[in-house]
């Protein structure tokens, strides 16, 4: 991607807001806190239907592929009633650096998976590639939510016309499974808190799109570099400098 920061002048250059007394800062908060809540009532009221939506039936021995081998989807819930699936793009053959940068946004945010189990929801990635180069990501980037491989006498079955990149949902009922909502692109902001809270700064995400005010840092673009540092997935450079090995264990196109 060619979209991320060039010629940004450090935020401590950057315009700032009008300095304002404690009476005046909370005034003008309280005005913005009417907007908030009646967002976040909006948001509580889609929620709503969200939950009333009909439901389609997936084959439940649908073949994915994990540490043990192959296993059907039914298993990924691993006996609870509800199934949460982030589908991982993948560039078979590619090395880590060039995996997908949203996909390692995305999936390098959802961690800790115990309040999900504690209302009866397993999680899980399903990757586009083979499950030995996935798999290796996976030890790499050292995630602790279970992954597996979708071959491709699956995807027709899951992705049904989509594409990789889509969150999406499941209900368990007995020996059938049923898939109950989906989304992809900005509907998959909800797995990724970073943006939320900077959202919440003066700044903001500091991307090309966002309604800012003038001399407002806003050197990042919008078509996946804002994911990126020095041209691979910033989750990335942790890793390595942890001492951690991204070989894939797969030769990459020349």
């Amino acid at each position: 991607m060619t979209d991320q920061p060039t010629d940004v002048s450090p935020i401590g250059d950057a315009a700032k807001p009008p300095v304002a007394d404690r009476a005046a800062f909370q005034t003008e908060l309280d005005r913005l806190r009417i907007r908030e809540k009646a967002h976040t009532r909006e948001g509580d009221a889609i929620a709503a239907a969200r939950r009333r939506l009909p439901m389609v039936e997936v084959d439940a021995r649908t073949p994915l592929t994990g540490a043990d081998g192959t296993v059907p989807l039914i298993d990924l819930f691993a006996g609870r009633s509800q199934l949460i699936a982030y589908f991982h793009m993948w560039h078979t053959g590619h090395p880590a650096g060039q995996q997908c940068e949203g996909c390692t946004f995305s999936t390098s945010q959802v961690t800790e998976l115990a309040y999900l189990h504690s209302r009866d929801v397993s999680y899980a990635v399903l990757a586009e590639g083979p499950y030995e180069e996935v798999s290796r990501y996976r030890e790499f980037m050292g995630y602790p939510v279970p992954w597996y491989s979708v071959p491709e006498e699956s995807v027709n079955r899951l992705i049904a016309g989509r594409h990789f990149g889509i969150l999406a949902c499941y209900l368990r009922d007995g020996d059938q499974v049923y898939e109950t909502y989906w989304n992809t692109s900005r509907g998959n902001e909800v797995m990724a808190p970073s943006y939320g809270l900077l959202d919440l700064t003066v700044y903001g995400r500091q991307e090309e799109w966002q309604d800012s005010p003038e001399g407002w840092p806003q050197g990042w673009g919008s078509k996946g570099g804002q994911f990126q540092l020095d041209g691979r997935p910033a989750a990335q450079w942790s890793r390595l400098k942890a001492g951690r090995d991204d070989d894939l264990g797969s030769p990459h196109p020349g």
